[in-house]
């Protein structure tokens, strides 16, 4: 093998394992930054309640979840009450709005952001026991801050960018990427306000919407987060209702 070759080889292998600390340093920043390992892991469930508004619309949204992979979640106007839940396998869903009162099961696409949201400390926590595969993109701007940003590819293919504060690690911004029948669905979350439950650090201030539209963002003040408190998983269970009729459905067309 030529010297030249060599020595070409030996750079690419040690750039590579630079790149590979790299994340994981990060990782383990972001990780430390939120309260640590073992604050994270000492919460088994929790409950987030706030507000809601678009454009002058006002909704109260809730978030229950419960390790590892069950989420609920709920949006109030009116007196009436949407839900979307998923129970480690199955999610299903309320559109009352609709007038569809009755529950049903959501589609593959339409449970995506559901997916993330039920990933109980994030996809960064764990991230190659869960398929996962992490990136560093190097520094990036946030509204003119400087960013560190991070590229996570989950185990289907969807991507998340991760913006980081150089400062305190926590991420400010998140990008998503769902890919859906041949196009790309594209969402941007700004993340701020942290503040320490448990001893560990939530975002209590959320806008999200269309990478490319802001006029259409939400926005999600959080008023309460509750951990550790009592959650069935009944609270997260297909309704005994949607099961019976999708049995009375497969028995039709057998």
């Amino acid at each position: 093998m030529r010297p030249c070759l060599v020595v070409l080889l030996a750079f690419l292998d040690f750039s590579l394992a630079a790149s590979s600390q790299t994340v994981e340093e990060l990782v383990a920043k972001n990780i430390e930054a939120k309260g640590g390992m073992d604050k994270i892991q000492a919460i088994k469930t929790f409950r987030k309640t706030g507000k809601f508004s678009q454009q002058g619309f006002n909704a109260d949204v809730s978030q229950e979840n419960t390790r590892p992979n069950l989420v609920r979640e709920t949006f109030a106007v009116q007196g009436m009450t949407a839900i979307q839940a998923y129970d480690g396998s199955t999610g299903w869903q309320v559109q009352p709005f609709g007038g569809k009162k009755d529950p049903q099961f959501m589609g593959d696409d339409d449970i995506r952001d559901l997916l993330i949201d039920s990933d109980f400390d994030g996809p960064l926590v764990n991230y190659q026991a869960k398929g996962s595969v992490v990136e560093y993109l190097g520094h990036d701007t946030v509204d003119g801050d400087d960013a560190l940003r991070l590229k996570v590819t989950l185990k289907n293919g969807d991507i998340i960018y991760y913006y980081l504060d150089p400062d305190t690690y926590l991420e400010i911004r998140t990008e998503t990427q769902e890919f859906i029948r041949g196009s790309i669905r594209e969402n941007t979350t700004d993340l701020g306000s942290y503040k320490q439950v448990a001893g560990v650090y939530f975002p209590f201030s959320i806008a999200s919407g269309p990478k490319n539209d802001p006029t259409q963002w939400q926005h999600t003040t959080i008023d309460k987060i509750e951990v550790n408190v009592p959650l069935a998983n009944s609270e997260f269970a297909v309704p005994a209702s949607l099961k019976k009729d999708a049995s009375k459905k497969d028995t039709a067309k057998n």
